[in-house]
Parts: structure tokens; sequence; C-alpha cells
């Protein structure tokens, strides 16, 4: 073969690159625009879709970088799956737990004439679903009206 048909393949194979690679890059602005700034697993996936679509088949991409961007996806999935996992666990805590260390503490808090007051806890009870702190002159306080927990100076 001759030198011209050489370059002349070599300028048609670097033509299609760029084309590829525009095609690529288009796609990818693409998938961002739509997702936002947020790329999550699914928009990650169609971008490495889109990436072994458009790559040159002369000039494969490296095993590497496949390799490397697998286990990104993975690490993607796991965090998902552990934050999903987290977030149904942090929903199911009972807030009992938090009350019940308040027990022998000093609170203050707002009373039904919204005047400020303090007093220890001595108890934690659950009537009708709703938490009460039972304080050392007898009185019970819902939780939302505390404004300030704190040790005891008694």
């Amino acid at each position: 073969m001759s030198d011209t048909s050489v370059d002349t393949r070599t300028q048609i194979g670097n033509t299609k690159t760029q084309s590829t690679t525009s095609n690529y890059l288009s796609d990818a602005k693409k998938t961002e625009k739509s997702s936002g700034s947020n790329l999550g697993k699914d928009e990650f996936l169609q971008l490495l879709m889109k990436q072994l679509q458009y790559q040159d088949p002369l000039n494969p991409m490296d095993d590497r970088e496949y390799i490397s961007q697998m286990a990104t996806f993975s690490s993607l999935e796991q965090l998902t799956n552990l934050n999903k996992t987290m977030s149904s666990f942090v929903g199911l805590q009972d807030p009992m737990s938090m009350y019940v260390g308040w027990i022998g503490k000093e609170v203050t808090f707002e009373d039904a004439n919204e005047e400020e007051k303090t007093a220890l806890i001595k108890s934690v009870k659950s009537a009708e679903g709703q938490y009460l702190l039972v304080l050392d002159d007898g009185t019970e306080v819902s939780p939302w009206n505390v404004t300030a927990v704190g040790d005891s100076d008694k």
C-alpha cells in the first residue's frame, strides 16, 4: 500500500472517532441537563452504556478504565442501598429511648399558660400514642413543650 492510502485511512478513522466522541459528549450533556447536578445510579449506567455504544471499535475502551467505572457504579449502588437502610432504621427508632435518658435531668418547659418552668424528670410514660414526661411534682409534660434539658443541680 502507498503512504497516501494509510494517511487517508488514518484521517477517516480520526474523523469517525471525533464524530462518535462528539455524539457521546452530546448525549452525556443531555443526560446531565435532565438529571440536574446529581448523577444517580440510573444516569451513571446510561452514561456508561452510551460510552460503550459510541466507542471506536478499532480503539476500544481500556479494560482498566471499564473496571474502574464498574467499581464506581458498584460503590454508588452500595451507598444508595445503605442510605435506604439507614433511612428506614431512623424511621423505626422509638423516641422513648431518648426520653428515658432524660430521667434525673432538669428540664425547662412551657406550661399551659405559656410560662417557662424548670423541674426534674422522674419518669417517662406513653399514653394514647403520646409520650409524657412525669416531673418530680407529678406534672405531666409533652416533650414537645421542653425547651432545654440539662444536669440537675439537686
